[in-house]
């Protein structure tokens, strides 16, 4: 995939989707990080999303409300990031205002910095760069700093960029101990690409 056109925020209002169409219609759009180092941005390839209270899967199951969920409790289109072991993972939070649902980033078609990638993740191999979300978050220089944030304003944003020609999806990885929920099929990623984190046949 290529991208010529200057990247600019979306606006606010295309976060306002369904929790799983918005999952579907950030592929192929571009995530974008600034820092002091350069920019750093790639196509979203791979989605997964939470369904807020009913998914034992999801953070915020059950309304559960922490000090690391409460921007979950947001209105659509803030950042959601949370610590895993050593890696933070960001998500779009979506649906209203007090309906905690979140979608997760899990890996990205690199575009733009790519040398910076390379020196962040202290590797060459661009297929292995951002095709997992805690890799692509440190390619990307995202951290826990822009926790809150949100994706349609500097520094960290997401802009348009290509239509899919076809969105495969499936069940959602590494939740293996959520019951039922592992079995929702609420992953979704662009069908071939190369840098998706995993691939499996559809459900």
């Amino acid at each position: 995939m290529q991208e010529d056109k200057k990247l600019m925020p979306l606006k606010k209002e295309f976060f306002t989707k369904p929790t799983i169409d918005l999952a579907r219609s950030l592929l192929g759009c571009i995530l974008v990080k600034e820092t002091k180092d350069g920019i750093t941005a790639g196509y979203i390839v791979e989605t997964e999303a939470y369904m807020g209270p009913m998914d034992r899967a999801a953070h915020s199951y059950q309304n559960r409300r922490t000090k690391r969920t409460e921007i979950m409790y947001s209105e659509a289109g803030h950042v959601y990031i949370y610590q895993m072991h050593t890696h933070c993972l960001i998500n779009v939070v979506s649906n209203e205002k007090d309906k905690p649902e979140a979608i997760l980033i899990r890996a990205l078609e690199p575009l733009i910095g790519i040398d910076l990638m390379n020196d962040r993740r202290g590797i060459s191999d661009k297929r292995n760069l951002t095709n997992g979300p805690g890799k692509l978050t440190k390619a990307l220089g995202i951290s826990m700093e822009d926790y809150g944030r949100v994706f349609w304003d500097h520094p960290l944003f997401i802009s348009q960029g290509l239509t899919p020609q076809s969105i495969s999806q499936g069940k959602r990885i590494g939740i293996e101990k959520t019951g039922e929920a592992k079995d929702y099929p609420w992953r979704f990623w662009i069908t071939g690409n190369r840098f998706v984190s995993r691939h499996q046949k559809e459900s």
